[in-house]
C-alpha cells in the first residue's frame, strides 16, 4: 500500500498557514483522517504531542519518509469550528482553483492576535464598612463623599464614568483604594459594535408567511435541500427569516445572515437586535481590526448567536452552526473577485452540508441559477405574492426617452418625472432617484432611435475604449468609432455617461428648496458613511435621496412614495450575457422601494428601450414572465444556468508577455480537447483591459457538463506549474462569470 501523507498546521494564525508540517498517516488512521480533522502530532526535538489540523492529504511528499514522523492520534471527539472551516477551504480550493493557502486565509478568522480591550471598574469592598467610613469623614472631603454615595447606589461603575459623575480626579479614587474602601477590577470586554435598541415583540405573521414557515419546517424534516424564498418587494421575507432563526436558537445553535451591501448593515442589524437583543452582532470591512477580532472571538465562545454581514461573515467560527440566510441572493457582491473566486451562495451550501445546517436564500428577483435549481428540484422553494401590512405594489409608468428627445428635451429628467417629483414634495413625502450606472465604461447608442452597437458574433454590446475603438470583450471583435447611426443615419450617436453628482446638481437646480442627499462610493468612504446618510433620510432630514445600486437593495423607508429610475437600460447594454437579468433585477428592486408604508407609491422608469421584456416585466413585477423569456435565450446560447462557463483570467504588467502566454494556454486547451467537446473563445481583452498598469485578458470555456470544466482547470493549473514562463503572469479561474 502506498504511503499517505498529511500536511498539518499546528497553529491557527495567519503566518502559520504558509508553513504546514508533513506527517505520515498510519494505516490504522487512514479511514479516520480527512482535511479538517483534528489530530495530535509529535512536534519539535522533544516530540511533545500537540494538537493540529489536517489541511490536505497526498500520496507524494518532498521529504525522505524514514526521516518523517507519524500522526500519533486522530481526535474524533474534538470537532472544532476551525476543523470544519479547514475542510471548507479544501473544498473551495478543489472547486475554484488557486493556491490552497489563499482559501485557508479566506475562511480562517484568526489573523495576527489583537490586544484585548480591558475596562477598569470600581466597586465598594464592603458596603457596611463604606457607610461607617462615610460617617467618620470630615465634610471637607466632598469628593470622597460623592464617590462613596454614588457607589452605594450604583454598585459598580467604570472608572471614567465614576470620575465624571462624582466630578473628582483619579487621586481621590486612589486614596479610597489605599484606605481599603473601594477596589478596582480590570476585566476584558468585547469591543461593542452593536448599539443597544429597545427589544420589541415579534411581528404577527400573515397567513401567507405562516404557510412559508410551515413549508420550510417540513423541508427541514425531509431532504433538507437549500430553500429559495421568493417574494415581491415588501412581502416580509425578513420576518420569515426571523421565525426560522428563532427555531434554530431554541435548539442551541447559531445563525449567519448574509447581506449583499455594507449599506444594509444598519437597518438589518437594528431589526434583528429588536427581536433577538444582545445575541446579535455584525461584521464588515468598516470595523477596526480589534472590533473584528472581538466579534469572531465572541462567536467562537458562543457569546453571540446571530452574525450579520456581507460575504466574509460566512466564515464566522460558530461551534454549532444551524442556519445560513442569504438575503438578496442574486447580488453579484456574493461572488469574490479575488482568488479564490468563490461564490458565497454555493460555498454556504457546502458549509451547511459539512455542518448539518440549513440554508435559506431570499429575493424578490432570484438569480436565474437559483430559479433554475428550484425548477429542477435541486432546491426547494415557495413564493410570497403579497406585500406585508396590506401595502400595495407601486403604480409604474414607463417613459420613452426617445420621445423626450424628439420633443427637444435635453434634461436628465422626463416631464413626467419632474411633475411627479413636484407633487410629491408638495405632499411632504420622500423621493428616491436611482441612477443605473452599470456599464458606465460606455456602451454606444443612438439617442434618436435607441440603436445600440453590438458584436455580430456574441449578441452583446461593444464597449467604447479611450482610443475610440469599439471592442467585444467576449471574442475580441473590433470596429472603428461610428460617426452616424447605421440604423437611422442620425449624428446623435455616442457613448453614454452620467453620474450621481450630475443628477444631484440637476435636482438642486430644479428644486432649490428640496433637501438632497447623495449616496455613492464617494460619499460613503468613512466608517459611518452608509449609516449616517441612511439614518438622516430615515429620520426625514432629507426629501430626496440620489444614489446608485446601493440605495435600492433591501432598504425600507415608509415615507418614500416616489422612485425615479434614471437610464434604466444602461445595464441592458453592458458586455455581458446577463445584462437583461441585471436590468430586470435592478429596476424591480428600485421600483419596490416605493409605497412600503401606508401610502401608495409610484415609480417612473425612464428608458430608451421601453419594449424590452426586462423593462416590461420589471415594471409589472412579473418575475415568471421574465424567467420564461430569459431561460429561452440562455438555452439557445448554452449560457449558465443551462450550461457552465469557465473564465481563464490573465493579467501582467507586460502586455506582450500576457498576449503570448494567453495564446499558449489557448493552444494547450485545443490540444487538451481535440474533439471540441468544450466551446472555447478568446483570448480577448477583459471588460476593463487595464487596471493599475496591469493588462488583462481572458479565455472563456463553455460546457453543459461542469465536471469537464473542473478537469480542464486542473490540467491548465498543472500546465502552468510545469512552464516557468508563466511566473510573471497572474492566472486565475472564475466559474459562471
Amino acid at each position: 500500500m502506498t504511503t499517505l501523507y498529511a500536511d498539518v498546521i499546528v497553529d491557527i494564525s495567519r503566518e502559520a498557514l504558509d508553513r504546514p508540517f508533513s506527517y505520515i498517516v498510519p494505516e490504522e488512521l487512514r479511514e479516520r483522517i480527512a482535511p479538517g480533522s483534528v489530530v495530535r502530532v509529535p512536534f519539535g526535538k522533544g516530540g511533545r504531542l500537540i494538537r493540529g489540523f489536517v489541511i490536505r492529504l497526498s500520496g507524494n511528499c518532498g521529504y525522505e519518509p524514514e526521516k518523517m514522523k507519524e500522526i500519533a492520534e486522530a481526535v474524533t471527539d474534538d470537532e472544532t469550528s476551525e476543523g470544519k472551516l479547514i475542510a471548507l477551504a479544501s473544498w473551495m480550493s478543489r472547486t475554484y482553483g488557486g493556491a490552497e493557502v489563499l482559501a485557508l486565509k479566506t475562511v480562517l478568522p484568526a489573523k495576527k492576535k489583537i490586544g484585548g480591550h480591558y475596562v477598569r471598574r470600581v466597586s465598594l469592598t464592603d458596603t457596611g464598612r463604606a457607610r461607617e467610613y462615610l460617617r467618620g469623614l470630615s465634610p471637607r472631603y466632598t469628593g470622597r463623599i460623592r464617590v462613596i454615595e454614588i457607589l452605594l447606589k450604583a454598585g459598580m461603575l467604570p472608572v471614567p464614568e465614576l470620575l465624571e459623575k462624582a466630578q473628582v480626579s483619579v487621586s481621590v479614587v486612589r486614596s479610597l483604594e489605599k484606605d481599603g474602601i473601594i477596589c478596582i477590577l480590570e476585566t476584558e470586554e468585547y469591543r461593542k459594535v452593536v448599539h443597544e435598541a429597545e427589544m420589541l415583540p415579534a411581528d404577527q405573521l400573515t397567513e401567507e408567511q405562516e404557510k412559508a414557515v410551515s413549508y420550510i419546517k417540513a423541508e427541514w424534516k425531509g431532504s433538507n435541500r437549500p430553500f429559495l424564498l421568493t417574494g415581491v418587494t415588501g412581502s416580509g421575507k425578513t420576518l420569515v427569516y426571523m421565525e426560522m432563526i428563532a427555531e434554530i436558537l431554541e435548539e442551541g445553535r447559531q445563525a449567519i445572515v448574509l447581506i449583499p451591501e455594507i449599506a444594509l448593515t444598519r437597518q438589518t442589524v437594528l431589526r434583528f437586535v429588536r427581536r433577538f437583543g444582545e445575541s446579535v452582532s455584525f461584521l464588515n470591512s468598516r470595523l477596526s481590526a480589534g472590533e473584528k477580532y472581538d466579534q469572531m472571538k465572541a462567536a467562537k465562545r458562543g457569546d453571540v448567536s446571530i452574525m450579520v454581514g456581507p460575504r466574509s461573515a460566512l466564515f464566522t467560527p460558530f461551534p454549532k452552526l444551524g442556519l445560513i440566510i442569504i438575503d438578496e441572493e442574486q447580488e453579484e457582491t456574493y461572488h469574490s473577485e479575488t482568488a479564490p473566486r468563490y461564490h458565497a451562495r454555493d460555498t454556504a451550501i457546502e458549509r451547511a452540508a459539512l455542518e448539518n445546517a440549513h440554508v435559506i436564500m431570499g429575493s424578490a428577483t432570484p438569480s436565474m441559477r437559483s430559479s433554475f435549481c428550484v425548477r429542477n428540484g435541486t432546491y426547494a422553494g415557495t413564493f410570497l405574492k403579497n406585500r406585508y401590512g396590506n401595502a400595495v405594489l407601486p403604480e409604474t409608468q414607463i417613459v420613452d426617452m426617445r420621445k423626450e428627445m424628439e420633443s427637444g428635451s435635453r434634461s436628465i429628467f422626463s416631464g413626467v418625472l419632474l411633475s411627479e417629483m413636484r407633487a410629491c414634495l408638495e405632499r411632504k413625502e420622500q423621493i428616491m432617484l436611482f441612477l443605473n450606472r452599470r456599464g458606465y465604461a460606455g456602451y454606444v447608442a443612438c439617442r434618436s432611435c435607441g440603436f445600440v452597437v453590438k458584436c455580430p458574433h456574441c449578441d452583446v454590446s461593444l464597449t467604447q475604449h479611450i482610443n475610440g475603438r469599439l471592442i467585444c470583450h467576449y471574442c475580441g471583435f473590433e470596429m472603428p468609432e461610428l460617426k452616424e447611426c447605421p440604423e437611422c443615419g442620425s449624428k446623435y450617436i455616442g457613448g453614454f455617461s452620467v453620474g450621481t453628482e450630475q443628477v444631484e446638481e440637476s435636482v438642486r437646480r430644479e428644486f432649490p428648496e428640496a433637501r438632497v442627499l447623495r449616496m455613492d462610493m464617494d460619499t460613503t468612504r468613512g466608517k459611518e458613511g452608509h449609516s449616517s446618510i441612511l439614518k438622516a433620510f430615515d429620520e426625514g432630514r432629507a426629501d430626496i435621496l440620489v444614489g446608485t445600486q446601493m440605495i435600492v437593495k433591501g432598504h425600507d423607508f415608509p415615507s418614500v412614495t416616489l422612485v425615479g429610475v434614471l437610464m434604466a437600460d444602461l445595464s441592458l447594454n453592458e458586455s455581458d450575457y446577463r445584462s437583461a437579468e441585471h436590468t430586470f433585477q435592478l429596476i424591480t428592486q428600485a421600483v419596490g422601494r416605493a409605497g412600503r408604508g401606508k401610502k401608495k407609491g409610484k415609480a417612473v422608469i425612464q428608458t430608451y428601450h421601453p419594449e424590452h421584456y426586462a423593462v416590461q416585466c420589471a415594471s409589472a413585477q412579473d418575475y415568471e414572465g421574465f424567467y420564461k423569456e430569459e431561460i429561452a435565450f440562455r438555452t439557445i446560447m448554452d449560457y449558465p444556468p443551462v450550461g457552465t462557463l469557465l473564465a481563464v483570467l490573465g493579467s501582467s504588467t507586460d502586455e506582450r508577455l500576457l498576449t503570448t502566454g494567453m495564446m499558449y494556454i489557448r493552444k494547450y486547451i485545443d490540444r487538451l480537447d481535440p474533439k471540441k467537446t468544450l466551446y472555447a473563445i478568446g483570448p480577448a481583452p477583459q471588460a476593463v483591459g487595464k487596471i493599475k498598469d496591469h493588462f488583462r485578458e481572458a479565455i472563456y470555456l463553455r460546457s453543459d457538463d461542469p465536471e469537464k470544466l473542473i478537469r480542464a482547470r486542473k490540467f491548465i493549473e498543472e500546465y502552468l506549474k510545469i512552464n516557468k514562463g508563466f511566473a510573471k503572469i497572474n492566472i486565475q479561474f472564475d466559474f459562471n462569470v
